[in-house]
């Protein structure tokens, strides 16, 4: 038996289990998963028939909770020191192996990564150094491509310690662009909170790059609402856009010195725009989640935005099922009082802690 391993923040492992238990049973494969906490991955166990098909189904955008999964090649648990490679490449090679999974070799690049907790961080040199002779250890054994090819799988080496590890693929059409799922983005001095990189990295998960050009651009009309002191307001700003910031609480000098911010001293829960010229709507406001939904959906229904990115406030327990509710109370009212087609996204981004972030848009 194989599976897919999930990527996950520590701590969020149960949630990450159940809402796969969910997802998988809608494609009909009943596999069961294994967690431990705090280990920043779930094993969900199923056969690699059906292991190959959630590589292709279960659509890694759509879950909230994992960052990136794999599929199961093989799990090597004593790496000798002295020739990991070799290790590595006998597991590969299993006749097993290569007749379950023929189809997926050779694949264009290999990723070696861990699971985001301290021990994990300890690791992370060590994968750095392995890498290289990893890739031209695999090349010899034709698991991959001579040039690397994002035409093809992506290999992943998925280290637990030194001498554990899962051997993984994923497609390149159902995948995290980034190493172990995690955008790596700095902190600017200049910015006036450290939640500022919760709306960057919300803009480049939500938004395809091909399309930011188009959809995050100088010029357009943007409201923060529970904006003080400016975090998201400065992501706005550095892209370009107006910004109307509603808080009672003072915003950053050094965004009122850009022009580019108005701020409105009012109660984000009352505000609503003279003009129908709002591009985006977003909001960090530490408010129950129902409440924060209610406020975005009927925003995107009266037409004061086209576009919203927006944080949602988890509970202490049963936190996939929670978010569940939500999403689906959204989906329903925009369904019933809405004007058509809409994108609904919800993640767990690296930069969120006890929250989810959701984007919703008009199609």
């Amino acid at each position: 038996m194989t599976g897919i391993v999930a990527y996950c923040r520590p701590g969020f492992e149960n949630d990450c289990a159940a809402e796969l238990q969910d997802k998988t049973a809608v494609l009909g494969i009943y596999g069961y998963c294994q967690t431990k906490p705090q280990q920043g991955f779930v094993v969900y166990r199923c056969q690699s028939e059906e292991a190959e098909h959630l590589a292709k189904k279960l659509i890694l955008r759509e879950l909230i909770f994992t960052r990136q999964f794999i599929v199961i090649l093989a799990h090597v648990t004593e790496l000798p020191q002295e020739d990991r490679v070799s290790a590595v490449q006998v597991a590969l090679l299993d006749e097993d192996v290569q007749e379950a999974f023929a189809g997926v070799k050779p694949c264009g690049d290999i990723r070696v990564e861990t699971p985001d907790t301290n021990d994990g961080k300890e690791l992370s040199k060590f994968c750095r150094k392995f890498t290289v002779p990893l890739r031209q250890g695999l090349r010899k054994i034709d698991w991959l491509t001579v040039k690397e090819s994002d035409r093809r799988p992506t290999l992943h080496a998925f280290f637990l310690s030194n001498q554990e590890v899962y051997i993984g693929f994923s497609y390149s059409f159902n995948q995290s662009p980034w190493l172990m799922g995690i955008p790596r983005l700095r902190s600017p001095s200049d910015a006036p909170s450290r939640s500022t990189l919760k709306l960057d990295e919300a803009f480049q998960v939500f938004v395809p790059e091909h399309e930011r050009e188009e959809r995050i651009t100088s010029g357009m009309n943007a409201v923060d609402l529970g904006a003080a002191p400016g975090g998201w307001t400065y992501q706005l700003v550095r892209r370009g856009m107006m910004v109307q910031a509603v808080d009672n609480g003072p915003m950053a000098q050094s965004l009122m010195d850009t022009g580019q911010v108005k701020h409105i001293r009012e109660d984000g829960f009352k505000y609503r725009p003279k003009k129908k010229n709002v591009t985006w709507l977003v909001c960090d406001m530490v408010e129950k989640p129902a409440r924060v939904g209610e406020l975005m959906t009927s925003w995107l229904i009266d037409g004061d935005c086209k576009e919203a990115i927006f944080n949602l406030k988890l509970p202490m327990k049963r936190r996939y099922a929670a978010v569940a509710e939500y999403l689906e109370q959204i989906k329903q009212t925009l369904v019933e009082q809405g004007r058509g087609r809409f994108e609904l996204q919800a993640k767990q981004l690296y930069h969120d802690r006890e929250e989810i972030t959701v984007h919703i848009r008009w199609l």
